[in-house]
């Protein structure tokens, strides 16, 4: 069963908030996608036609019902808490500011919707002087957070994340806090806040380094390659050009690779023997590595690594990974109409259920494509309807 039965109303743009909800929906949740008359963001990436379908929005969207409202007016306001009424979830990444303007906050629905848990996600959290700064996943999760400057060396110049990088770990978490919070009705019969941010969700994606810079004041984080301890950690260059990473698991690792490599003698030196803190030293392995590296091709060194039963993996391509076995292996991909017809492949959410699980069988939809039906089922007369269509 899942989430077969749980009814979501969502109204978010972007990605952080519409991927929390088709995590839901993936799960069998019956999810409503409220939209602004303009409808949401992510819909003008691409132009949506049979021709060329847009997966930007089709991957945040699908499996839900589409309803087109106008909540600046009073009719689409009391049209959304019709629809809040009935649900068991709600989910928002509207700027808190203009929720408690329009009386669409949490503290203003509660006594409205005592049962509703209430999803907010935020750039910066929902109290102080930032919660209604405006925020991306590239501002606040990837940048503000310290995550950029963790990753980033400084000798590169900065780069900004993918797109949605940030906006799909804070769509994770605000999926946990909400399922968490359906466990705690179960019991007590009361909805309630859950609140996600991309900043605390960045803070916590990078919480190795943050918690050394909390416990000792200082951290190093990204650095030049040359400056990089552990000699044999990294990405080497191949003969064939192509990158790997190495990351060996323990001391025994830097045996099992000089031998790998058919360089045993390095073995005999004591300046080699791990772990090596020299960094004149570490430059020294590291360059008899990319030597060893640089003459062979991917696929014999691979071999090698393999055979030696290192922690290796080559670096791929969004292309490798669309053609390749192992991922469809572990569910990488789901089948999803593209709302002309036809099914075509999309990420799929990143839990799987191997012993069954409802199947993604709603496209994403159009704007305002459900709107009479969603607000037939919640109750409202025909004169109602036809004040918001």
């Amino acid at each position: 069963m899942l989430l077969q039965g749980l009814k979501v109303v969502e109204m978010a743009t972007w990605v952080a908030g519409p991927s929390a909800a088709a995590v839901l929906a993936d799960w069998g949740a019956d999810v409503v996608k409220v939209e602004s008359p303009i409808g949401d963001a992510t819909r003008v990436y691409y132009p949506d036609t049979p021709e060329a379908p847009n997966p930007i929005f089709t991957n945040e969207n699908r499996g839900k019902k589409g309803v087109k409202l106008d909540i600046s007016k009073p009719e689409g306001r009391q049209a959304l808490k019709a629809l809040l009424r009935q649900a068991d979830i709600f989910i928002t990444n509207v700027r808190p500011g203009s929720l408690k303007r329009a009386g669409l906050d949490y503290e203003t629905l509660k006594a409205e919707c005592p049962t509703l848990i209430y999803g907010a996600v935020t750039g910066y959290g929902l109290v102080g002087p930032e919660a209604d700064t405006p925020a991306f996943d590239m501002t606040a999760f990837w940048t503000r957070s310290g995550v950029a400057h963790a990753t980033i060396p400084p000798d590169q110049e900065p780069f900004p994340s993918r797109p949605g990088f940030g906006d799909h770990v804070t769509a994770l978490a605000t999926v946990s806090g909400i399922l968490a919070a359906l466990h705690e009705r179960h019991a007590t019969g009361r909805g309630r806040l859950v609140e996600s941010s991309l900043l605390r969700a960045g803070a916590y994606t990078v919480s190795w380094d943050l918690a050394i810079q909390l416990r000792y004041g200082e951290v190093v984080t990204a650095q030049p390659r040359d400056d990089r301890p552990g000699p044999i950690t990294g990405f080497f260059r191949t003969k064939d050009d192509r990158w790997l990473l190495l990351l060996p698991r323990t001391l025994d690792c830097f045996t099992q690779l000089m031998i790998a490599l058919d360089r045993p003698e390095i073995l005999a030196e004591p300046r080699y023997e791990p772990p090596v803190t020299d960094q004149q030293a570490v430059r020294e392995i590291r360059a008899i590595c990319d030597e060893a590296f640089g003459g062979m091709t991917l696929e014999e060194v691979g071999a090698r690594l393999t055979a030696a039963d290192l922690a290796w993996a080559p670096m791929g391509t969004l292309a490798d990974l669309a053609e390749a076995p192992f991922a469809r292996d572990a569910g990488c991909f789901e089948m999803v109409d593209d709302g002309w017809g036809r099914m075509f492949p999309l990420p799929a959410s990143p839990a799987r259920f191997p012993e069954g699980a409802p199947p993604v069988n709603r496209p994403a939809p159009k704007l305002g494509e459900h709107t009479r039906e969603v607000l037939e089922a919640a109750g409202l007369t025909p004169e109602e309807i036809a004040a918001v269509l």
